[in-house]
């Protein structure tokens, strides 16, 4: 079975059962994002591919730990031999860390706004970063909103001035004001992250009451201006209700823009816990699209130093899952 097939199943199905040996070194636990406030996932490895599984005690898909990271998958009858990823932190070889854990906003596919998680203090990011600086390779960013848009880009742009003393690649995903990708690049980040999450205006006004789609736009296509093509990236959540036609016009005006879409399955959490995830089929011609659009724009995933596009976990990608 190819790797893309059996990636696309396992995102399709997730979570997973995690058996077998103690594997608590192995799991990665989320302030933000599609697994904020879960149980935690693990992040299963096949040669160089990877994907990242919530856990969950009733899941029919198991991981069986043999120790050491050494594991066996069980799917649907099928053993496959792999390991386990250690993460640095949210994910393996960067320290992806959440600022601030909570969110004055209401989007409906996210649970941050639920868990009202603390913001971290400036000490407390070093010395996250500083514990695992022996297996990083890069520093990424993100955050909620504590009290407003323009408060929250402040108090990132402080942390980022100190963790450029580690001399790693940094990259940060925050909710953008007009400034926000100039700042960013005066501090010397490598790559910025700004997410459409919806393939429509009319999912973003749905999914994001408050929010500005047209800002987001606004920002990628600055962002690609100062940054570069390879630089720039936006998630796009698959499975909110566009169609594929509608995801494929969002897809391809990103990639003409210069944007690397960031294409994540829907995780079914806060108000649309009842929503089924995207199928595999689905999401493999999805990764057909994607594959073209980017080709066609000259754009390659495999070139990301940072942040989602870097990891591979979550999502399908161009260039490094196929």
């Amino acid at each position: 079975m190819q790797w893309k097939d059996l990636k696309a199943r396992l995102l399709a199905a997730n979570p997973v059962r995690l058996t077998g040996e103690p594997a608590d070194q192995y799991i990665a636990r989320s302030a933000a994002g599609p697994g904020a406030g879960g149980s935690g996932a693990v992040f299963f490895a096949m040669g160089s591919h990877r994907v990242k599984l919530a856990i969950s005690p009733v899941s029919s898909i198991e991981i069986a730990h043999r120790g050491n990271g050494t594991a066996d998958l069980y799917i649907e009858g099928q053993l496959i031999a792999g390991h386990l990823l250690e993460p640095g932190f949210h994910c393996p070889d960067q320290a992806y860390i959440t600022v601030t854990g909570s969110c004055i906003f209401a989007c409906r596919y996210c649970s941050v706004p639920r868990i009202g998680g603390k913001r971290k203090t400036i000490e407390e990011i070093i010395r996250m970063v500083e514990s695992v600086r022996h297996r990083i390779h890069a520093i990424s960013i993100t955050s909620g909103v504590l009290s407003g848009i323009e408060e929250e880009e402040s108090y990132v742009l402080e942390v980022v001035k100190h963790l450029t003393s580690f001399n790693l690649p940094i990259g940060v995903s925050i909710y953008p004001t007009t400034t926000t990708p100039d700042r960013l690049k005066e501090l010397g980040v490598a790559e910025v992250k700004f997410n459409l999450e919806a393939a429509t205006p009319e999912l973003f006004s749905k999914m994001c009451p408050g929010l500005n789609y047209g800002l987001l736009w606004q920002v990628l296509d600055r962002s690609v201006q100062l940054f570069g093509k390879n630089r720039v990236f936006s998630n796009v959540i698959v499975g909110l209700g566009e169609t594929d036609a509608e995801l494929e016009t969002c897809i391809k005006k990103l990639t003409s823009l210069g944007v690397i879409p960031v294409l994540r399955p829907l995780n079914p959490v806060a108000d649309l816990a009842g929503t089924p995830r995207p199928s595999a089929e689905r999401l493999k011609k999805i990764f057909a699209i994607h594959e073209r659009a980017l080709a066609a724009a000259g754009l390659d995933p495999r070139l990301a130093v940072t942040m989602c596009t870097n990891c591979t976990g979550c999502d399908l990608v161009p260039g490094r899952d196929g």
